[in-house]
């Protein structure tokens, strides 16, 4: 009998034995097939809405007898998700949507923390009635705010800069009034801003030039500036196109919607005044700080503005000050002011630069210039000379939000070296935008470090390239953007290349105060706290960015507040992205569902397994109306 080499059995037993295993393997095989194509039919006819899942699997017998078929496909839902409240944390909400109603007409130019005749019930000195003066939870508005009745969209930029629609700001006063500077001109339908101003003569863009020839303006040096008293913000308008972006504000009212305007115009602006708080910018933030005929008395309240004005320029910064009492020798017969007034004005702001240890660059025809010191080694020293004001102690300088105004010098980080800017030096830009800032490269920020930074840029830079796949970033629809909870500044510098600019927020009880690294990188923004209405008119904004916004503000205040001042500030046809959990991002929906807004929650850039959700909105085009007047008959 032949044997085989391994076993000693049989041949032919040996190929019966291997013939069953085969034919057991190819039968196992078999099975997981049959098993994986009922799998797949089975989620091929899956339930598509909760509701549904909820039926077949009786997680909740009440909605299991209530529950909704549909045969929709499921081909869509990474695009619209049904995140509607059939989840545990929404099951007991059974109400219908909130519809908001419409306020009065009378408030559609509504700007609740500075609104006239609230601000006239509080004292006048020191200019504090025009500060903000926000509404009490008994006060605040349930509505929302009425767009004129011909709203138009405004001009895309570069065209806005120098037109806007007569029927979206139907106020001709500063064309009557500026008439003879060229402030604003009305034309047929349309406002056209030819770039004048008070101290304008030849137009901004001539005065810039005029600026450039004393100090340099287009070497990169000069990124972030600050007007104080902007008019229509035709200064900030003609600097954009030297790459220097310009907080510019005004208080609400000396000249009827200047703010207004300039936001309309596609520029940078905020409602704002000097008065008793510190502006709400952190300190070393702007590279230059300008005013033109603003009216500020520098003088008063021993030099206290100007101080402030020292706070927020960067070591070396520049301040430049144009009309009254500057060259008042040849113009004082125009101010209507006699020659010894102005020049003791014009000799007490010269002594408070002193005193801070500014050097007066240059006085030219109607233009002073003067320029903080980049250290204050030699400054401290001047304390021996100069008593007042004396250098600040215990002060965070960057708590700017509703603290009070210093009558102290901010003082500067230390340095031995007279040469070395205190803090550290600025790249120039465009390399500033993306280079590591002195606060986060001195360490100053708890917890941020230079490859935060990087991993944050990367982060923005896919999130805006996924951005551009669901709205229209690239094509000019929006100009004038807000960032509510703008951390490192990421997703402004990763739209630096596009015509618009950001207004990057911070939230004034951040753990982490991250404006002034903004500021560092080219870029500017304020401290908010969302609980409170922005500094701004009605329909200023064309998209507004809530990345984790409510779940830092979900229990402070309640979020229908928040998201009708959003409403207020978008622009009919706006958009808003809102990023966060599917809880917060449901509760939103329901909420803005019932203010006109059109919504729809997706996934995550990076798929559907993140937690976190993308809700983007659009505020739909509607107006207010114009109430009829009833006519009485006189008998």
């Amino acid at each position: 009998m032949t044997m085989d080499c391994s076993g000693g059995l049989p041949k032919h037993h040996y190929l019966e034995s291997k013939k069953k295993r085969l034919t057991w393997i190819f039968g196992v095989s078999a099975l997981c097939v049959v098993c994986y194509m009922l799998g797949a039919w089975q989620t091929i006819s899956a339930p598509v809405n909760q509701s549904e899942l909820y039926q077949r699997f009786s997680c909740d017998e009440t909605l299991s007898q209530s529950g909704n078929k549909t045969s929709s496909s499921v081909s869509s839902s990474s695009l619209h998700l049904d995140f509607e409240s059939h989840h545990q944390a929404d099951s007991n909400k059974t109400e219908a949507v909130q519809k908001f109603p419409l306020c009065d007409m009378s408030y559609s130019e509504y700007t609740p923390c500075q609104d006239p005749t609230r601000g006239d019930k509080f004292d006048r000195n020191m200019w504090k009635n025009r500060e903000r003066h926000c509404p009490t939870k008994e006060e605040q508005l349930l509505c929302l705010i009425p767009a004129p009745p011909k709203y138009k969209i405004p001009f895309k930029w570069p065209q806005s800069r120098d037109f806007a629609w007569y029927d979206n700001i139907p106020h001709i006063e500063l064309s009557i009034e500026k008439a003879g500077q060229n402030w604003i001109q009305v034309v047929g339908d349309r406002f056209r801003f030819p770039g004048g101003g008070t101290m304008f003569r030849k137009g901004a863009d001539a005065y810039i030039d005029d600026i450039d020839a004393l100090i340099p303006l287009t070497k990169g040096n000069i990124r972030t500036a600050i007007d104080t008293g902007c008019g229509v913000a035709s200064w900030g308008a003609y600097l954009l196109k030297r790459d220097i972006v310009t907080m510019s504000f005004a208080p609400r009212d000396t000249h009827e919607a200047q703010v207004q305007f300039a936001l309309e115009r596609g520029v940078p602006a905020m409602i704002g005044a000097l008065a008793s708080k510190r502006l709400p910018y952190p300190a070393r933030a702007f590279d230059m700080a300008h005013c033109s005929r603003c009216l500020i008395p520098w003088m008063n309240y021993d030099g206290m503005y100007l101080i402030e004005v020292d706070r927020v320029l960067r070591p070396g910064g520049y301040w430049i000050l144009s009309g009254p009492p500057i060259h008042w020798k040849k113009n004082w017969r125009g101010w209507n002011r006699t020659r010894e007034d102005l020049k003791q004005e014009q000799d007490s702001i010269e002594s408070v630069a002193k005193r801070l240890c500014w050097k007066k660059v240059i006085e030219k025809n109607d233009l002073a210039i003067w320029q903080k010191p980049i250290n204050h080694v030699k400054c401290v020293k001047s304390r021996k000379v100069y008593i007042t004001p004396h250098i600040c102690k215990s002060d965070n300088p960057d708590m700017a939000w509703e603290g009070d105004m210093e009558r102290c010098i901010t003082p500067l980080q230390e340095t031995s070296n007279p040469n070395d800017v205190a803090g550290g030096a600025l790249e120039k830009w465009p390399e500033r935008a993306f280079a590591v800032p002195p606060r986060i490269s001195s360490g100053s920020i708890p917890g941020i470090t230079a490859e935060k930074l990087r991993e944050d840029n990367q982060l923005w830079k896919e999130r805006v390239e996924h951005y551009k796949r669901i709205i229209p970033i690239s094509n000019g629809r929006y100009r004038n953007v807000m960032d509510m909870n703008a951390y490192l500044g990421g997703f402004a510098a990763a739209l630096s290349k596009y015509p618009l600019w950001v207004m990057n927020t911070v939230p004034a009880n951040s753990n982490q105060d991250t404006l002034g690294v903004i500021y560092e990188r080219g870029f500017i923004g304020t401290y908010q706290d969302w609980c409170e209405a922005f500094s701004t008119y009605p329909r200023t904004y064309d998209l507004i960015h809530a990345g984790g916004v409510f779940s830092i503000y979900q229990d402070r205040c309640d979020i229908t507040l928040i998201l009708l001042e959003m409403d207020r500030i978008l622009r009919p046809e706006g958009t808003v992205v809102f990023r966060d959990t599917v809880e917060i991002l449901v509760k939103i929906k329901a909420v803005t569902d019932g203010m006109r807004w059109k919504s729809h929650i997706r996934d995550h850039e990076s798929g559907p397994f993140n937690p976190e959700k993308i809700l983007l909105a659009e505020k739909t085009y509607w107006t207010g109306e114009v109430k009829k007047r009833k006519v009485v008959e006189m008998w």
